[in-house]
């Protein structure tokens, strides 16, 4: 009877044991992986939200044009030479009108 309640015992606390590096396998994937991918694809959402007319982009393809057109879904972008190319929202991958403004100079010490 005693030996049993021993068995039980060890086996709980060895369950127990193969359980926690589990979880915390689990934990550390969550907050290295996936919730730097989400934060990611919520400012790039945000950032496509606010392209106006006449801000130059990058798409995922490596184009750069200037937005010409918009619409609910698609950008219009002219590229150099004058042609016009039709992009959907999700290809647009940098705002270059931000990255190549130029940015405040630090005084020198």
């Amino acid at each position: 009877m005693i030996s049993t309640v021993i068995l039980q015992a060890q086996g709980n606390s060895s369950m127990l044991s193969t359980l926690i590096p589990m979880v915390l396998i689990m934990v550390v994937f969550y907050f290295f992986m996936i919730r730097p991918q989400v934060k990611k694809a919520k400012d790039l959402k945000k950032m496509v939200e606010n392209l106006k007319k006449g801000d130059k982009i990058v798409t995922t393809a490596g184009i750069h044009g200037r937005i010409v057109d918009m619409n609910d879904t698609t950008f219009l972008i002219e590229v150099e030479g004058g042609t016009k190319i039709r992009f959907d929202k999700s290809a647009v991958s940098l705002d270059a009108t931000k990255a190549i403004a130029p940015k405040e100079e630090t005084p020198k010490v």
